[in-house]
């Protein structure tokens, strides 16, 4: 009886009703600014982390999918409607938001696909003014919000 891989990685929607492991690291993290993906994402850009189908599972329900072209569907959350994935029809790897990981500080992108869409701000915004959320809406204000996302683990 073979042992039950313990996972490297592990995600899923804000709401919790997907979630998903990774039995080994993502082969590579990117960012793609193609028009698909800021569609798909709803954002200047989408980052993934691609994962070898056999190095990937679904441990908790699976994502709805659209076809968003010919060669490729975009998995999401039925529920609350989290962008989740990316992969080509019939290809050998899944590509995951690294947004829905747990950690996404831990997947650093290494390359950058659909530049011919990048948006020609894309540059500066690490020079824009930045505050933290309690900055942005108070400490007492942030003492009365109350999350309904799924916390970052299982």
């Amino acid at each position: 009886m073979a042992e039950k891989m313990k996972p490297s990685q592990t995600g899923g929607c804000q709401c919790g009703a997907i979630r998903f492991a990774l039995t080994a690291p993502p082969v590579r993290i990117s960012i793609c600014h193609c028009r698909m993906c800021q569609k798909a994402a709803g954002a200047p850009f989408a980052s993934f982390a691609e994962i070898p189908r056999e190095n990937f599972r679904w441990t908790k329900s699976t994502p709805a999918t659209f076809r968003s072209s010919s060669i490729a569907e975009r998995a999401f959350c039925a529920a609350c409607g989290t962008p989740l994935g990316f992969s080509r029809i019939g290809g050998p790897c899944i590509e995951i938001m690294t947004g829905a990981f747990d950690r996404p500080d831990l997947l650093m992108p290494t390359g950058q696909y659909g530049t011919e869409s990048r948006l020609g701000w894309i540059a500066t915004i690490v020079n824009l003014p930045s505050h933290t959320t309690t900055e942005n809406y108070g400490p007492e204000k942030m003492a009365t919000i109350i999350s309904h996302q799924h916390p970052d683990q299982d």
